[in-house]
């Protein structure tokens, strides 16, 4: 497997291509580069790799700026500090989207659903059937229902029935679309990485919210924007100005 990684961290470079001469000693690391120019340069003078891995703030850009150059492009297993570009990145055939610094487990499994995909033998980028196996393995490994208690028992949600996660006091509330809620043993960070982000968004702090418990999406000062979901919450949840635009993105889907 021949791989190209775009990375301008020399540490998170260093890290990406010693986890994966662990996991796939066989690999062809083809270049290491640092820069939207560079990259662009590389790619128009040599055959495309199997699989990219890529950054997406660079110092000069975004690696989106990179795959835009393109005609097309292999698939991509994004690599950031910064989640808030993953719808983004799921339109560019992007496999997966690993938050650094990159787990070993988690690229094992980037790794998995990229042979996995490469097994189908699809063309590289813009087929229909390459498009339905993406989406496919994009959800194979997020969560489809969570375990709450209720007085003395344990209870399901599945997964489609929550309106938004609430943090509160320290602890993480549940809410689901019929008005309950129950408080579950994860920090909003760790649900960043359990939900799928085709139908959940971290908004700010506290909300991590559904597709589905948007009701309506208004201007707010300060260049932000306010939601009101269903259930109603009585405080205002404003999406942080940082993440209003790819907001905006994750409900034009």
């Amino acid at each position: 497997m021949q791989v190209v990684i775009i990375e301008d961290e020399p540490i998170a470079v260093r890290r990406i291509v010693m986890l994966l001469e662990e996991l796939q000693p066989d690999i062809q690391i083809k270049a290491t580069l640092s820069t939207v120019l560079d990259a662009t340069a590389w790619f128009n003078k040599n055959p495309l790799p199997d699989l990219i891995f890529l950054d997406i703030q660079l110092n000069d850009g975004y690696g989106f700026d990179i795959l835009d150059s393109l005609e097309k492009h292999p698939p991509i297993i994004f690599t950031t500090a910064f989640n808030e570009y993953a719808m983004r990145g799921f339109k560019y055939n992007g496999i997966d989207y690993l938050l650094k610094p990159i787990n070993k487990e988690e690229l094992r499994i980037s790794l998995e659903k990229f042979g996995t995909l490469n097994s189908y033998k699809s063309e590289i980028v813009g087929g229909g059937d390459l498009e339905a196996i993406r989406n496919s393995l994009l959800g194979r490994d997020y969560k489809l229902r969570f375990m709450v208690k209720v007085g003395n028992r344990f209870n399901t949600i599945n997964t489609k029935d929550i309106a938004y996660f609430k943090s509160h006091d320290g602890v993480i509330f549940l809410h689901t679309h019929d008005g309950k809620h129950y408080p579950v043993d994860y920090t909003i960070d760790n649900l960043e990485k359990l939900v799928n982000p085709l139908y959940f968004f971290r908004v700010n702090r506290k909300y991590m919210i559904a597709v589905s418990a948007v009701q309506e999406v208004h201007n707010y000062f300060n260049s932000r924007v306010l939601v009101r979901l269903l259930p109603k919450q009585d405080e205002k949840v404003i999406v942080s100005r940082d993440r209003t635009g790819n907001f905006k993105k994750w409900l034009d889907l």
